[in-house]
């Protein structure tokens, strides 16, 4: 099928046509014919969303950077577009040559939440393709999905053809190098492909695995049903960061973040046992401060931007954070605003944020996540409630009128103490800033509910019922209310969805497939959000979300993920769990030697050299690093 043409009345008849017409600065429109591999890389949401994703980005320039390869883009429809789609038969198109997916060899998925899942089946049958992956011929694109939501595949397994897991910038380039040369050698049967993609480190073929269930409904085993298939699939991970991205595509209207960005550190080490990210993105790697501040002057003469956001999951955690923004303020002056997205609880991260901050001060955000003391260190968030003052203080004493604080409600041992805790913080933080600034005090408290993720040490934690939560709900609401806090909450079936979502098995995949026939799209959006929708596919899928979200798992249990290998090992998440119950502290291990998480299995030289210190500490030589190339299981240090 050619390229669409004629497209325009359509874009005048919906919202935000900038959506949809491609043409933006910097994107890349390569000759189609003149190609041998097509890949379109789908964000499974709105355009103003998936624009904002610097992964997509980064492996868009990387594809198109290569010879004889063409990368283009692709966004969920708005429900306007949607509708005019399917009245009039329009196939789901690539914004850069308006070719119909189903004409590109790879189209590729960014799986960063769980509330895109019926976006992707969405688009496949928007564009023309069959949904599950059994009923696709060696003649349709091959299905690929990415991301954080890849490393618990399964609930997608029967859509989706292959997984990369983990790091994708060397993933990818693999996997069109051998769509290339597959092509050239006239194609084949379809599984052949596919068993031969799954022979590269990180990429997983759910359809060689079969799990086996107990009477119960719990996993028994999950096992290859192909010969040469690993027992355990592990991620890929890059061993230093790839260069930044310093071309990127500039967009017509504006994004959720619309501003310049540099990955300057991947990756945490804290070891927030909530947190699925810190336990995902090992081993922690960072960019060096020459090498951002160039970075940033590129891609200030490359997009117009004068505002840079500096990335990573806690910014002030990087070893040169302060030589950093030195070099960009001389650098830059006070022509460029800087922005740190993530940062500690901690006067430290007050002061990096005063020395970036050279545009009036509006809002500073911390993340203190409980209440109570006691209740962070349980959850391993080392942050005492001196911290939190002495960082607002120092704040409002540098000029911030607002103070934001984000917590979790219904974390395990969480008591009504814990939630009164989070009002007697939030009274203080705004007595301090009443002392600075009088009534132009602002502090928002803004709550999530827990959701226990896998592959972190409360994988094996329950979610709190609504019951629970909503009594919280309403205590904080009301008591916040006559402190002067503004307040803001997450509706409890929302979370279940989530959590039932993140913490599925294969059994899953149908419900997800009749929630979207019955109209699911953009979950994560309240405006189309319908719990009673999913409570429907639930039940005609004979399954109950409560096993999935509203159980502690025993210690024994196998989980849905337990064949995919993140490198931090299940014996490490369980010791994780049990100093939980009895509110033991686990240090970070950029402060101190190896905590042996499992990863320095993985050959990462950045825990290979922690550990040699650990080694060292105890009388013990350093590890032999000849011929470690693959992520292989060597050895375990006790």
């Amino acid at each position: 099928m050619p390229a669409l043409r004629n497209l325009e009345p359509v874009f005048a008849r919906v919202s935000k046509a900038a959506r949809y017409t491609g043409g933006e600065w910097n994107s890349t429109v390569k000759d189609w014919d003149a190609c041998d591999v097509r890949v379109a890389f789908a964000y499974p949401d709105l355009y103003d969303i998936g624009m904002s994703n610097m992964g997509l980005g980064i492996l868009y320039d990387i594809v198109n950077r290569r010879e004889g390869m063409l990368a283009e883009r692709v966004f969920a429809p708005w429900s306007d577009m949607e509708a005019i789609m399917r009245a009039e038969g329009i196939p789901l198109w690539s914004l850069e040559t308006r070719h119909p997916l189903a004409e590109f060899d790879v189209l590729g998925f960014s799986l960063s939440y769980e509330g895109t899942y019926t976006n992707i089946l969405n688009m496949l049958d928007l564009a023309g393709l069959p949904v599950r992956a059994e009923e696709r011929t060696d003649a349709h694109p091959l299905v690929i999905c990415g991301g954080s939501g890849a490393l618990n595949p399964d609930a997608l397994a029967a859509h989706v053809d292959l997984f990369v897991l983990g790091d994708g910038e060397e993933v990818i380039v693999e996997i069109v190098d051998f769509v290339r040369d597959w092509k050239r050698q006239g194609r084949g049967a379809r599984d052949e492909m596919l068993h031969r993609l799954s022979k590269i480190w990180g990429v997983y073929v759910p359809r060689f695995y079969q799990p086996q269930y107990n009477a119960d409904g719990t996993i028994r085993a999950i096992e290859p049903t192909v010969e040469g298939q690993p027992p355990r699939v592990a991620k890929r991970f890059v061993q230093e960061l790839p260069p930044p991205l310093t071309k990127p595509i500039v967009p017509f209207l504006q994004t959720v973040h619309d501003r310049m960005a540099i990955e300057i550190q991947r990756g945490c080490t804290q070891g927030c046992r909530f947190c699925q990210a810190g336990m995902i993105y090992r081993p922690r790697l960072e960019r060096g401060p020459e090498e951002v501040v160039a970075a940033a002057q590129e891609l200030q003469r490359n997009t117009g931007y004068d505002e840079l956001s500096l990335v990573s999951l806690s910014s002030t955690d990087h070893s040169r954070i302060v030589e950093i923004v030195d070099g960009l303020r001389d650098a830059f002056g006070d022509r460029l605003a800087i922005s740190l997205p993530s940062m500690r609880v901690d006067s430290f991260s007050v002061r990096i944020s005063e020395a970036v901050a050279s545009r009036g001060k509006h809002s500073i955000t911390f993340a203190p996540e409980a209440g109570t003391e006691r209740l962070r260190m349980t959850i391993n968030k080392i942050v005492t409630d001196d911290d939190l003052y002495a960082a607002t203080e120092n704040a409002f004493k540098q000029g911030w009128t607002n103070v934001k604080m984000y917590f979790m409600v219904g974390q395990p041992t969480e008591t009504h103490e814990d939630v009164e805790g989070i009002v007697e913080l939030a009274k203080r933080v705004k007595e301090i800033g009443k002392r600075y600034h009088g009534g132009r005090t602002r502090v928002r408290v803004s709550t999530s509910n827990f959701i226990p993720k896998a592959h972190t040490p409360f994988q094996w934690a329950q979610q709190a019922v609504p019951e629970v939560l909503r009594p919280r709900h309403r205590f904080l609401r009301d008591s916040l209310k006559k402190a002067g806090v503004a307040f803001t909450w997450e509706d409890p079936e929302h979370s279940l969805l989530e959590a039932v979502l993140s913490r599925g098995d294969r059994r899953l995949g149908a419900a997800i497939e009749r929630a979207w026939r019955a109209g699911a799209r953009f979950d994560a959006w309240h405006e189309h959000y319908d719990w009673p929708r999913w409570q429907r596919a639930m039940e005609e899928s004979d399954l109950d979300p409560a096993f999935f979200a509203y159980r502690e798992r025993d210690l024994g249990e196998k989980f849905p993920w337990s064949h995919i290998n993140i490198g931090v090992s299940e014996s490490y998440l369980r010791n994780e769990w049990v100093k939980t119950l009895r509110q033991e502290t686990t240090p970070d291990c950029h402060k101190q030697p190896c905590n042996v998480c499992g990863v320095q299995n993985m050959n990462a030289d950045d825990c290979l050299n922690r550990l040699d210190v650990r080694l060292a500490a105890a009388g013990k030589p350093p590890k032999d690093r000849t011929g470690l190339r693959q992520p292989i299981e060597l050895f375990t240090v006790g």
